[in-house]
């Protein structure tokens, strides 16, 4: 056999326990390990965020790099980040009957910020 189709690593020995899998176990087991190397990086996602990232959901939710940059720098302010600022804004929404480019300005202009965060449960 030519060198260069010949392998040297421990291919065979590691595959031993696969060899009676079925095509459709197989296939469980791919998906399970996927599931399981991936699961830390769901979880990571979920539970931070970063001024980056606010500030990009703000901008998809109509506010200028201005007001987005504003209301970030509010939203960390208020220790609300890991709420994330697009929710802040939403759930003020919501408290007040306001619209989302509403809700953003008062936030801004230091209005609400008492009842949005009381609505979280939070305190500064």
């Amino acid at each position: 056999m030519d060198k260069h189709n010949t392998r040297t690593d421990d291919f065979e020995k590691r595959r031993k326990h696969l060899i009676k899998l079925s095509d459709e176990e197989l296939k469980q087991k791919f998906w399970d390990l996927a599931d399981q190397a991936t699961e830390p990086l769901i979880i990571l996602a979920k539970k931070n965020t970063s001024p980056a990232i606010e500030r990009s959901v703000l901008l998809r939710m109509g506010f200028s790099s201005l007001e987005a940059n504003d209301l970030v720098k509010l939203v960390i302010n208020h220790n609300l980040i890991r709420k994330g600022a697009g929710h802040v804004v939403y759930r003020y929404s919501q408290l007040k009957n306001k619209s989302i480019r509403e809700s953003g300005i008062d936030l801004i202009n230091n209005l609400g910020w008492d009842e949005v965060m009381s609505s979280f449960g939070v305190s500064l």
